[in-house]
């Protein structure tokens, strides 16, 4: 039997690939594991590309009828098909599957053919026959007999009948006006009850398969003497279209049949006849006397055609009856909602993902028929994406422009399914699209610049505040780490050595204590790197600034003791009020209101002797000298900064009472203890001047001959002094290059007052890169001050500080007439400034 099995499949078995779809042949019943084709030669693929390229068989029946072997490529019986379990009765069955393979996306479509073998009897649904019979009628009678069915297709199921041995009867083969063949029972010699009341015959019906099968059924005759005449219907065939949603009790027929019998002999009844098929039976209600036929139960599937056989007997008591054929037309209604099926879905998708790529692959159906089964799929979303249809009824889901997860990390995405029903039905899926974040941002500071300060005298350790970067990425993408890039100077890094800052927070710390005095501030860079691969970065620039605290006492330049001998000034005993004595010079390290210096007289010998200018340092005296005024006086003099705390300094000044220099300085330790001692400093260096400096130097009176300057351009001292060289030129040179030289109106070369300036014209001279800012004469009670000029002043005599005897202070006086004793009288007591400036 298995022999012949694999026989008949070798002979039906066969394909063909067009258009994306297979087809195969096979009979139903076949064993498990039986190859029906292959699927990988047909496509003309290696059966290794099935694995590689991920293929997948879908199927959308509930039974696992066939199956791929991906080692071969084989597809295979998994399992026996009963083709009537699954088509029923028509005349096609074929099964549908779809092969998807991937990388590339492909989809074909396969159908398998079940052919029928014929494993079906003929079956009479009603089971055994009964007739009555009566004994008056001719030869020549015809009864109806039963069909038998054959749920197999072809000649498998083509029926022929057959009739066991009788005298009284034979078979024959009736037609009906649609053309469908029934077996009829013909009377050949009349009945005799008398003799026989009953006659038991025999019905096969019988296939044309191989082997042939068959089935029977006893037909039992009852002979009776009454009725002769069976109803008739008014139509042989009634035939009707109803909707498959058609609820239980609609009315589909008004069959009516008459006999022209009387009495009950012509009253009739109907119902439904043995030829229904059997499961045909409970989907129809036939009223007994008004012969309405309604729906009784769901008719099926739509586009299936029912047929049915109403009987019409008489009241007789040898009843004859007639029959009719009822043809049931089940069309569809647009009742099913389309299904969607997603194949594949991807999510998160990075969002540097070109245009084009597939998010989604899906398929759509619906178990309607024509427009009512035609789906059509639609997208509504705000993102980038389009939907593409595929071939059938495969969709695919892509995007359509580019992704920013900055912008938006997530997409709802709205797919629709509608069939094309009137109205028509639909059903919506809602897919969430997440972003998947790449490195695409580069961390951003808020200003290329940032400006930090610090009170100088900070611990090491010290926050100084910190920067900060923003990155809109994700995780470490997003994650900002700092450094610190430092400057190089001579080959040694500058900023390190200074600051550090931290990696994770950006917090900038000092690593050394900072002085204003030596650095007012720098600047440094810092990177912002973000922990992507490959990473990215910015930079800002920090602007660090040293803010001043008042650390720094006053530092006294002028006077300065020598040898450990308190500083001695000449004062004549001839000198009037307001005659300057000398000049306190003064500086602070400091700046701002830490550096701004005042002066007063802490203590003195006579305090009603001196007065000192607070603002410029100048002691002068405060009376006329008295001839009881003592030879040797004694001034302390503080200088005090304007800090908070303020912080001073003082120095003790002696001064000699004395119109003529003493050969020998008398000693001024024992007039008193000081209670401060001189605060001293060493000269410092300026730094690269600019184009335009000027120079300026003082003296005071009647020192002028232990300094002058030579028209070489150079300031010497007095017999045995040091020379100095400024950058200066004679002033009869007509056009100097490098500086000029000026005298006031009046003033020769060695007069006491002179101005000289430093000049760009010179492109050979560099400018006093090694001057000292103040610059005291060994052996001279003479001090010289520079300061500098910006180059684009304009350049007024009134802005120079000369060196030598400062122009008389024109002051009104009063004329009056008089002998000159009166006029000299006047003049003593007015008071006069003699200064040195």
């Amino acid at each position: 039997m298995v022999g012949w099995g694999m026989a008949v499949l070798c002979w039906w078995v066969s394909c063909g690939a067009a258009a994306g779809q297979l087809e195969y042949s096979v009979l139903e019943e076949t064993e498990p594991g039986v190859t029906v084709g292959n699927i990988a030669s047909d496509l003309k693929l290696s059966a290794a590309a099935l694995s590689l390229r991920n293929f997948r068989f879908l199927s959308n029946h509930r039974e696992p009828c066939f199956g791929v072997d991906l080692g071969s490529g084989n597809l295979v019986v998994q399992e026996p098909v009963d083709r009537e379990r699954l088509c029923g009765a028509k005349a096609a069955c074929i099964l549908t599957y779809e092969l998807m393979f991937e990388d590339p996306l492909e989809l074909h479509k396969i159908r398998v053919h079940l052919l029928d073998t014929n494993d079906n009897s003929p079956l009479f649904p009603a089971g055994d026959v009964h007739l009555h019979i009566p004994e008056f009628l001719p030869p020549g009678a015809r009864f109806t007999l039963p069909n038998a069915q054959d749920a197999d297709e072809g000649s498998n199921g083509v029926l022929s009948y057959s009739l066991s041995i009788s005298q009284h009867f034979r078979l024959d083969m009736g037609s009906r006006v649609d053309g469908s063949k029934y077996p009829e029972l013909v009377l050949e010699k009349a009945l005799d009850r008398e003799q026989r009341d009953t006659h038991l015959l025999v019905l096969t019906a019988q296939d044309g398969g191989l082997p042939v099968r068959s089935g029977a059924a006893q037909v039992t005759i009852t002979v009776v003497d009454t009725n002769d005449n069976a109803p008739v219907f008014e139509h042989s065939v009634y035939s009707t279209k109803v909707p498959e949603t058609a609820p239980n009790g609609t009315v589909l027929f008004h069959v009516q049949a008459l006999d022209p019998d009387e009495g009950s002999n012509g009253e009739v009844w109907y119902s439904l006849s043995n030829s229904t098929p059997a499961e045909l039976r409970h989907l129809f209600h036939v009223h007994p006397k008004s012969g309405e036929v309604q729906v009784a139960a769901s008719l099926g599937p739509p586009e299936t055609l029912l047929e049915a056989f109403i009987e019409a007997r008489d009241e007789g008591a040898f009843s004859l009856a007639s029959t009719t054929k009822l043809l049931v037309e089940v069309t569809d209604v647009n009742d099913h909602v389309p299904q969607m099926d997603f194949m594949t879905f991807s999510s998160p998708v990075l969002e540097d993902a070109a245009p084009g790529t597939v998010i989604a692959l899906l398929s759509v159906k619906d178990e309607d028929l024509g427009s009512n089964g035609k789906v059509t799929c639609s997208m509504s979303s705000k993102g980038p994406f389009q939907l593409k249809a595929s071939f059938d009824s495969y969709y695919r889901l892509m995007t359509d422009g580019p992704l920013d997860r900055e912008q938006a990390s997530e997409y709802q995405i709205l797919i629709t399914a509608s069939d094309g029903g009137s109205p028509p039905l639909s059903t919506g899926r809602i897919l969430t699209v997440s972003v998947a974040d790449v490195n695409d941002n580069t961390p951003s500071f808020p200003q290329p610049q940032q400006e930090l300060f610090v009170a100088e005298n900070n611990s090491p350790g010290v926050s100084l505040g910190c920067v900060f970067a923003q990155d809109p990425d994700l995780g470490e993408n997003g994650l900002v780490f700092y450094e610190l890039l430092d400057v190089i100077s001579e080959g040694i890094p500058v900023s390190s050595s200074l600051v550090a800052v931290e990696p994770t927070s950006g917090v900038i710390t000092a690593k050394t204590s900072f002085d204003f005095e030596q650095l007012r501030g720098f600047n440094f860079q810092v990177k912002g790197r973000d922990g992507g691969i490959p990473p990215r970065s910015a930079t800002v620039t920090v602007n660090l600034f040293v803010a001043d605290r008042n650390d720094n006492a006053p530092d006294i330049l002028f006077p300065l003791p020598r040898n450990g001998s308190t500083p001695v000034e000449r004062v004549p005993r001839s000198a009037r009020a307001g005659h300057l004595v000398t000049k306190v010079v003064a500086e602070d390290a400091d700046s701002g209101s830490n550096a701004w210096l005042s002066y007063h007289i802490s203590q003195a010998s006579d305090s009603s002797l001196f007065r000192i200018s607070a603002n410029t340092g100048e002691l002068r005296t405060a009376r006329l000298v008295f001839p009881t005024d003592p030879v040797k006086q004694s001034v302390v003099v503080v200088v005090q900064d304007h800090g908070e705390p303020p912080l001073s300094s003082s120095v003790v000044l002696g001064v000699l009472l004395s119109n003529a220099a003493p050969q020998i300085i008398p000693d001024f330790e024992d007039i008193w203890e000081p209670r401060a001692q001189l605060s001293a400093r060493n000269l410092y260096l300026p730094r690269q001047p600019n184009p335009d400096w000027r120079y300026s130097a003082s003296l005071r009176a009647g020192m002028h001959s232990s300094v002058h300057l030579e028209e070489a351009g150079i300031l010497r001292a007095g017999p045995g002094g040091p020379d100095q060289q400024w950058p200066t030129v004679s002033s009869a040179t007509p056009e100097p290059e490098a500086g000029e030289v000026s005298p006031p109106v009046g003033a020769g070369v060695n007069s006491n007052s002179w101005t000289f300036k430093y000049g760009p014209g010179n492109p050979k001279q560099s400018g006093p890169g090694e001057l000292p800012d103040k610059f005291i004469i060994p052996g001279s009670p003479a001090i010289i001050s520079i300061r500098q000029e910006p180059a684009n002043n304009q350049i007024d005599k009134s802005d120079f500080i000369t060196f030598g005897k400062k122009e008389e202070t024109k002051k009104k006086k009063k004329k009056k007439k008089g002998n000159k004793t009166q006029e000299k009288k006047e003049k003593g007591n007015s008071t006069t400034d003699n200064s040195d400036q």
